[in-house]
């Protein structure tokens, strides 16, 4: 994450208005990185998934953390007190593993109000709250398997399509070589492509060479390099932290150029080149006729 935010800022030293912006690189869509990786089928080893999905998850609880410390204007106290209350006692209820989802929804509900009330964003609130609910609960149930369930369609169909179409509209018409390379959306975009790669498969690979990690069975460098790009779609986060970044119109439609087009080099080189590292597809053997 830091070093797309570095690409971006050493790109937009020259403009200071734009140095508000260095978050918007470091995201990464998980939506999508793993949708086109799905696109593949078993030919996609279970841990190259794995490692996408770890690298995605907490790439964007950094990028809501960022959001809470760095774009916040005001704070008020009294209401983050009743924030850290609320969210303690829904660390109680999951702590003694109550199954129901009713006491987290509502205890939710609330913690979101004190965190809106507040002045930090609230996106915060609902990484909180889904960090207490406790993966099994008394009885065996699975009461965060439930609720992450129940979630999924409204947020797969409804929440993130809603959000993609209003923050991704913007006109193409006058736009040329000069506004791609232009500070802001060249620094979006070189900072998604180029950073994700050079920190994902860098500190990868200093990580294993330190004796750190292991490469994982079946995986190559290659397809670490292939998944670091699918890594560099930025697309909701990115655009939802540059409209908490910019107010200016002519800044927002620059930020959408920049994660668009960042986001779409992205995803077809790194669909092609693990397409092209990737096994063949075994065929099933024909039947001999009895």
């Amino acid at each position: 994450m830091a070093l797309p935010a570095a690409i971006y800022i050493g790109i937009n030293m020259g403009t200071p208005e734009n140095l508000g912006g260095w978050a918007i690189p470091a995201a990464t869509d998980i939506a999508f990185a793993l949708g086109i990786l799905t696109l593949l089928g078993p030919r996609v080893p279970v841990a190259l998934k794995a490692l996408l999905l770890a690298i995605a998850v907490i790439d964007d609880i950094g990028a809501i953390t960022i959001i809470a410390l760095f774009y916040t204007a005001e704070t008020n106290v009294n209401m983050l007190i009743g924030a850290a209350v609320t969210l303690a006692v829904l660390a109680m209820f999951g702590r003694g593993r109550v199954a129901s989802s009713v006491p987290y929804v509502l205890l939710g509900v609330v913690l979101w109000v004190f965190v809106l009330k507040s002045g930090v964003h609230a996106t915060l609130a609902g990484v909180a709250a889904a960090m207490c609910v406790p993966i099994t609960g008394r009885g065996g149930e699975a009461p965060l398997e439930r609720m992450e369930h129940a979630l999924h369609p409204y947020v797969a169909f409804l929440v993130i399509p809603i959000f993609g179409f209003a923050n991704a509209g913007v006109s193409l018409s006058g736009v040329g070589l000069d506004t791609l390379f232009s500070p802001l959306p060249l620094g979006i975009a070189a900072g998604l492509v180029i950073g994700k790669q050079l920190g994902i498969v860098g500190f990868a690979w200093a990580a294993v060479k330190a004796g750190f990690a292991t490469l994982p069975a079946g995986v190559s460098w290659r397809q670490i390099h292939a998944l670091s790009l699918l890594a560099a779609i930025g697309f909701t986060m990115s655009l939802f932290i540059g409209n908490l970044a910019f107010a200016d119109p002519v800044q927002v439609d620059a930020v959408k150029i920049g994660v668009l087009s960042g986001s779409l080099v992205a995803a077809v080189a790194g669909y092609l080149m693990l397409r092209a590292t990737l096994p063949e597809p075994v065929e099933a053997e024909p039947q001999a006729a009895s």
